[in-house]
């Protein structure tokens, strides 16, 4: 084998819904130890063409050729034969199983009397140091931090043959030292002869780990150049179509205090301890990021913000009157608006359309109804009214949400929320999953409600999202809440090192309410 095999070569892949066309003639070529990155915005195709290399779909024209030889389609089992994985965002992990038997699952005959286990260790313990993917084979998967989580499921595609590696926003929750230690494993394996569609919407990280970029947008190729010749610009300009301004944070002086929460304790419905004594000031006209790797107090602090949940010890106040009553709707009564954490199943119903979401939260205001009876009318005018100013593209006051792409389905919740002009802000992962068009929306509207007077909580697991969006940043850890750091001073290694535990006792020691 030579530098400059091609081991995947995609030619002129069509896929259709109905009268959608998700991939329009898509073709492009892989080559062995290259990264190359597959970007677009939300609805682009990205995630179909995926689905039809892996074989998850078939496509209804053009083929895929992997290390010479045809893909029949819609056949996973074929693409993994012929050398492909693929390592989801979400992981695929059964948390009661060890990391031996996450990873042989699935790989012996059902008709097998019993597993070699012995056989399965060793092949593991080869990879492991082949690849410097070390994880405890006999560790229950429910132990592991969420970068070993990462690194059994590569080590899953590695024990079935992948010599292709499809990695989908592989860095989403991992981390700054995380993705370090991840991309020097990728470039040992690069080196090694492996290769890499690399999906991410963090262009930091597609700049310096990709051989190749490919960009996508409403199902066609729209370009294709290798990464010396890029930059952020061109990239997101590329994508969107047109060239995006990133927004700025304006310096501005912080204004009355909003909120408070002084030495908060939560527990969950099993009597743990999730929130610990955790104390807090936010302002008008300031913003506050919440850093943290998932699963270390964010949700209980987020639903302590929402109503949802009752602390055990310790206050809130909201505009100096301590919060007795936590209900939902008694918090957004006192001016608390809420972009929650998923869109899907939180921020809105699916099966209702567009203009009955957007009064979930009010619908009992006189506006929109008398004497018990919704005024249709006034409903349909104000959803028309929120969708021109939020640009929901592509829908109308009827539109099904549940249709609606990510980065509208966001703009909807986004535009019902800003509407009640709170003065309080809650955004969990305001900007997951989405493009760089939509995201800059989102800080665009997050800025806006800042000048205005609002006081923000803005928690994200994407540090380049804190730092150019807060004025400070706090770090969460195992239910703890560090001293928040002027973004000024603040560095992504530090925050880092704080989500990992390291110096955190110390972070704590200053002043919350600063």
């Amino acid at each position: 084998m030579n530098d400059t095999e091609i081991v995947l070569r995609v030619e002129k892949i069509t896929k259709k819904f109905g009268d959608l066309v998700a991939n329009d003639a898509i073709s492009f070529t892989l080559e062995r130890g290259k990264v190359l990155s597959l970007l677009g915005e939300n609805g682009a195709g990205k995630t179909t063409l995926m689905n039809i290399i892996f074989g998850h779909y078939s496509a209804d024209d053009g083929f895929i050729e992997v290390f010479g030889e045809k893909l029949a389609g819609a056949n996973p089992a074929e693409a993994i034969a012929l050398g492909v994985g693929m390592v989801h965002q979400h992981f695929t992990l059964a948390d009661n199983l060890t990391v031996l038997e996450n990873v042989i699952l699935g790989t012996e005959p059902l008709f097998k009397w019993r597993q070699d286990m012995k056989a399965g260790r060793a092949r593991l313990e080869q990879l492991s140091t082949e690849f410097g993917l070390y994880v405890d084979p006999d560790a229950s998967i429910k132990s592991l931090t969420v970068g070993e989580k990462q690194r059994v499921e590569i080590l899953k595609a590695l024990y079935r043959g992948a010599k292709i590696l499809i990695l989908d926003e592989p860095t989403a929750v991992l981390t700054p030292q995380e993705t370090e230690q991840l991309f020097s494993i990728l470039k040992d394996m690069l080196a090694k002869g492996l290769s890499v569609i690399f999906i991410s919407h963090k262009l930091g990280e597609v700049m310096a780990i990709s051989d190749e970029i490919v960009v996508l947008r409403h199902g066609k190729r729209v370009a294709s150049f290798p990464v010396a010749e890029a930059s952020r610009e061109i990239i997101a300009e590329k994508m969107v179509g047109e060239a995006v301004p990133k927004p700025k944070r304006s310096i501005m002086a912080k204004g009355d205090m909003v909120m408070q929460l002084s030495e908060v304790a939560v527990r969950d419905e099993h009597g743990q301890s999730v929130l610990k004594n955790i104390s807090l000031a936010l302002h008008r006209h300031q913003i506050i990021g919440i850093a943290g790797v998932s699963g270390n107090g964010q949700k209980p602090l987020s639903d302590l913000i929402s109503g949802l949940v009752k602390p055990i010890s310790g206050n809130l106040t909201l505009f100096s009157k301590q919060v007795v009553e936590f209900d939902p709707n008694a918090m957004v009564a006192l001016g608390v608006g809420r972009i929650p954490e998923d869109r899907h199943s939180q921020g809105v119903v699916g099966d209702f359309s567009l203009e009955e979401n957007l009064i979930l939260e009010n619908y009992e205001e006189p506006r929109f109804s008398r004497f018990g009876w919704l005024q249709s009318q006034v409903i349909t005018e104000h959803a028309k009214r929120l969708i021109k100013a939020f640009d929901v593209r592509g829908a109308n006051p009827k539109t099904i949400v549940r249709g609606l792409s990510g980065g509208n389905m966001q703009k909807v919740i986004l535009s019902r929320v800003l509407d009640g002009d709170p003065q309080i802000i809650l955004a969990n992962q305001p900007t997951r999953g989405l493009d760089i068009g939509a995201a800059t929306f989102v800080h665009e509207q997050l800025f806006e409600a800042r000048k205005n007077g609002a006081g923000v909580i803005l928690i994200s697991e994407d540090l380049e999202e804190l730092l150019a969006v807060s004025d400070q940043v706090a770090v969460m850890y195992h239910g703890q809440l560090s001293s928040p750091i002027d973004v000024e001073e603040a560095s992504l290694q530090q925050l880092g090192l704080l989500m990992s535990g390291e110096g955190f006792v110390a972070a704590q020691e200053g002043d919350h309410a600063a």
